[in-house]
């Protein structure tokens, strides 16, 4: 045996447990016994992290290049309502092309054995069924990826490895002319450009909003530029019409702009490297040397195009003249704070809309429509953090939302919203204070674009543009709230002691070239919950002291560090940075922990699990 396999510490691995049961498995129920003999990953995820969407992608050549030997397994462990619904599940495997089986998780009972506390967690069980990782956020596949290739010589080894075809069976492809559609824009012609998003291309519909008369792409996932039949997108979403009269496109997957020349059906790329912008990277310049992080949507505003930058929180802009790109507004920090741009933090900024005054938002994750004023500030029309949510019209102040994804502005100066996990259409008015809902039943609505007296509303779920008359009176719907469904943490009042886990990959060291490696900031909701311990420092473990007075809370954890490939001989080692942002609600009571450890990679050898 190795040393690294020597040194691994070894935990049983609990049963997977899900009341939706398994799906892409051909309706086949596995336990962990059946996989016995394989490298099992278990991705815990929700379809509404951009985080989680981006371990989808970064698993997706390691599932390539270790097929035989490695099974992933999605853990769908659920923080909305909606998203502990099974049919929503079943769309979110389809509409984010995962391939590979899926354990449905709504009362997060999988979640709780493991012990998981973040939104994306990676768990590596080895072929014996031992915990042997955990790791916490993103950025970290290419650490699983070296451990998976410990793990396959030393169990081939001992004979106890098993190769062969893993348990993932593919869905039956359903024929419909668009599937799980992202954003839509009205063309000058009177036509609409359609983002299709899960078939990776752009459709041009003719008035009816049915009729296919152009489709942009290959339909496959790729970065390629070229003619409508050469091009290639990955998964895009928002659509802008530009001043010269080509369309400004939100490649998500590709961290790309791309721009569609509407007379010739020609994409080029406008900005972004084709890879993810993580910490540390360059956040201004020539628009095609600065990586960007999941744009969702586009707006034009003030002259540039404002891009809602899901994958780092942020809002940044591209300037067509200057053919640059720049932070706006956003620290990449994630939560509900207005102000200047530069100090406001968002959660998943997913819908844009301009109007000459404000640019509107929908920030997903809080459940929020916000907005920026034209000196750059920002302000919050609706929503009120991270963890509520719901249907309640009324005052805006007390309304709830729940995961928006779009927002359109309607020509009396009012806002239309897609709130996308209440399957409605929601409108605020900044004259009255007021929110009101202006339809249901429409299925996961991600965008909406006027058309004269109506609405057209892109219902992503049911794959098709719906068009509306705009009522005049609101719908009445009965209020409802919620709280994510996490259990609080319970921890002693006085003194807590924060800690961090990390541990550097094999082979790797921390990078210290620069100054300090690591990074690790705190703050709380309500503010009045830290007495001690809020802010920045580098040290990954910090005392926190809690006021006795406030019974419950949420601790906002950021952490990051750095590691480098540890060999002398190598003049260029590569680099990786690992963060996570985690919101840990907390319920003081009195003899509960003193201790709350946070695995950003690794095992806490000091968690009894």
């Amino acid at each position: 045996m190795n040393d690294s396999a020597s040194r691994r510490v070894r935990v049983r691995a609990p049963e997977l447990v899900g009341k939706g049961g398994w799906l892409n498995t051909g309706d086949q129920q596995y336990t962990l016994a059946d996989l016995r003999g394989r490298i099992v990953i278990l991705d815990f995820w929700t379809f509404c992290c951009i985080n989680c969407l981006h371990v989808l992608d970064e698993l997706r050549e390691l599932e390539e290049r270790h097929r035989d030997t490695v099974v992933v397994v999605g853990v769908h462990s659920p923080k909305f309502v909606h998203e502990a619904e099974h049919q929503a599940v079943v769309d979110a495997v389809e509409r984010y092309g995962v391939e590979h089986p899926v354990l449905d998780d709504p009362e997060l009972a999988t979640w709780k054995q493991y012990a998981v506390r973040a939104w994306p967690t990676l768990v590596v069980i080895d072929p014996e069924g031992y915990v042997v990782a955990q790791h916490a956020g993103e950025g970290h596949v290419h650490a699983i990826e070296r451990l998976v290739e410990e793990l396959e010589a030393e169990h081939e080894a001992k004979g106890t490895l098993r190769r062969g075809d893993g348990p993932y069976v593919a869905p039956e492809p359903e024929p419909t002319v668009l599937r799980f559609p992202g954003k839509a824009l009205l063309l000058p012609s009177g036509n609409f450009l359609v983002s299709d998003t899960t078939r990776h291309r752009l459709v041009e519909l003719a008035e009816d909003g049915e009729s296919v008369v152009r489709r942009f792409g290959t339909g496959e996932r790729g970065f390629a530029d070229g003619s409508a039949e050469q091009a290639s997108f990955n998964e895009p979403q928002g659509l802008a019409l530009l001043e010269d009269g080509s369309v400004v496109v939100a490649d998500t997957v590709n961290h790309a702009l791309r721009r569609l020349d509407l007379a010739s059906g020609a994409v080029t790329t406008l900005a972004g490297t084709g890879r993810q912008w993580m910490q540390g990277a360059p956040t201004s310049g020539a628009a095609r040397e600065v990586a960007l992080s999941s744009p969702w949507d586009v707006a034009l505003f003030g002259g540039k195009v404002w891009i809602a930058m899901a994958g780092v929180h942020q809002l940044w802009t591209y300037d067509p003249v200057a053919k640059t790109v720049q932070v706006a507004a956003g620290t990449t920090n994630e939560g509900l704070v207005d102000g200047p741009g530069a100090e406001a933090w968002f959660a998943q900024p997913s819908g844009l809309a301009a109007t000459d005054e404000r640019l509107w938002l929908a920030d997903s994750e809080t459940s929020a429509l916000r907005w920026v004023d034209l000196d750059g500030a920002v302000h919050t029309a609706v929503g009120t953090g991270l963890f509520d949510f719901g249907h309640r019209d009324g005052e805006a102040g007390q309304a709830l939302l729940q995961h928006p994804l779009g927002v359109t502005a309607l020509p009396d100066g009012s806002v239309a919203v897609a709130d996308t996990y209440n399957h409605a259409l929601r409108r605020y008015d900044p004259a009255t204070g007021e929110v009101t809902t202006l339809a249901t039943d429409l299925r996961e609505p991600s965008d909406a674009v006027l058309v004269g007296d109506d609405i057209v509303v892109v219902e992503s779920a049911r794959h098709r543009l719906t068009r509306l008359r705009l009522p005049e009176e609101a719908v009445r719907v009965e209020a409802v709230a919620h709280r994510t469904q996490r259990a609080a943490t319970e921890v002693a009042p006085g003194r807590l002691r924060l800690d961090v886990i990390f541990q550097a990959p094999a082979g790797q060291k921390l990078d210290t070239r620069y100054g300090p490696s690591t990074r690790l900031l705190v703050s709380a909701t309500p503010p009045e919950l830290l007495l001690k311990g809020e802010g920045a420092d580098s040290d990954l473990s910090r005392e926190l002291e809690l006021d006795p007075a406030v019974t419950e809370g949420v601790l906002h954890v950021s952490a990051m560090a750095a590691s480098c490939d540890d060999d002398p001989a190598n003049e260029y080692p590569a680099c990786h940075v690992h963060q996570q942002d985690w919101g840990v609600p907390v319920r003081l009571v009195e003899g509960a922990t003193d201790r709350l450890p946070l695995v950003l990679a690794g095992l806490d050898e000091g968690d009894a699990r």
